[in-house]
């Protein structure tokens, strides 16, 4: 399901052309920078994995200059841009959410969401994604995290120089507080999950220059909230324990992940005039899909949910 706008809107009409003129990243000549957006949302992440695997369906992949990805929408972007994007598909497997959601570690004081696992073994050893192809793809890929020390939104990025390196960005796009342990080192810092800051990877895109956005939501489409959503008491708890010995900036940026998540439906559900930006949402009669997930057909079932939502936003733009 997408925004209703005058036909062609200008995120399809921008690719429909890069389509027909057979534009390739690096040799430009449009002088557009066109970004994709991935949403996570731990296991909803499969809703979002699926639009990604419809976009590579659509062969319009080359179209785009950059993929951005917020938590599990990292790791989406990351096999988005390996060798084998139609490995996207493990998003589905319960095997896949069996090596990531491990519901027993709670009792035995590890963490429930073992994304070190999935990364390092079963992205290693099970099935292997070619970080060599991500990294050398002329289409960039920036997995945002958020800074412990100033609780901000972080392009990863510049940390990206080797094979190690995108693996432990990807680990800290996903680190969930309390659920998925403590926060991830890399380039001299400490990262918890891109969530906390920018769940909806679009601004640090547009701030970075993207001329048009495709942003690619894990949440189902909704009326937006007549006021910011406060932090929950679960919130509150998880500030006031898991995170108090963290700095005070990490914990209100936290503690504002409702107010935040407002404004970006808010900013989304109409973008004002300035660069074009295009949401796919995943269809209303898309099934619940929550962010600890195991269930093998809810997960194959939004995912399919979120193919389907991405060629029918897509159908007709490709050359």
């Amino acid at each position: 399901m997408t925004q209703q706008f005058p036909d062609p809107h200008p995120v399809l009409a921008a690719l429909a052309e890069r389509a027909r003129t057979g534009s390739r990243p690096g040799a430009r000549t449009d002088g557009h920078r066109i970004a994709l957006a991935v949403e996570g949302g731990g296991m909803r992440g499969a809703i979002s994995a699926g639009m990604a695997l419809g976009l590579h369906e659509s062969g319009l992949l080359p179209a785009f200059d950059a993929v951005y990805g917020a938590s599990a929408g990292g790791i989406t972007g990351a096999w988005l841009l390996s060798s084998s994007p139609e490995l996207l598909r493990g998003w589905a497997e319960p095997a896949y959410a069996k090596a990531m959601i491990k519901l027993r570690n709670a009792w035995l004081g590890r963490p429930v969401v073992d994304v070190r696992d999935l990364v390092e073994r079963l992205y290693v050893e099970v099935a292997p994604m070619d970080f060599a192809a991500v990294l050398a793809n002329p289409i960039t890929l920036h997995p945002l995290a958020t800074d412990v020390l100033t609780g901000e939104s972080t392009d990863l990025r510049p940390y990206l120089t080797g094979p190690a390196e995108l693996r432990l960005a990807l680990r800290a796009s996903a680190a969930l507080p309390l659920l998925a342990g403590p926060p991830v080192e890399l380039g001299g810092r400490r990262w918890f999950d891109a969530g906390l800051a920018e769940s909806v990877p679009f601004r640090t895109a547009l701030h970075q220059g993207a001329s048009h956005v495709l942003v690619l939501r894990s949440r189902r489409p909704g009326a937006a909230a007549t006021a910011p959503v406060g932090p929950s008491r679960g919130s509150r708890m998880i500030a006031g324990t898991a995170l108090r010995r963290y700095p005070a900036p990490l914990r209100h940026s936290y503690l504002s992940r409702g107010a935040r998540l407002h404004a970006d439906d808010t900013f989304l559900h109409r973008p004002p005039t300035g660069p074009a930006v295009l949401t796919v949402h995943p269809g209303a009669d898309t099934p619940h899909v929550s962010r600890l997930a195991r269930d093998g057909d809810v997960l194959i079932r939004g995912f399919e949910a979120g193919r389907a939502a991405a060629k029918g936003a897509l159908a007709g733009v490709a050359g």
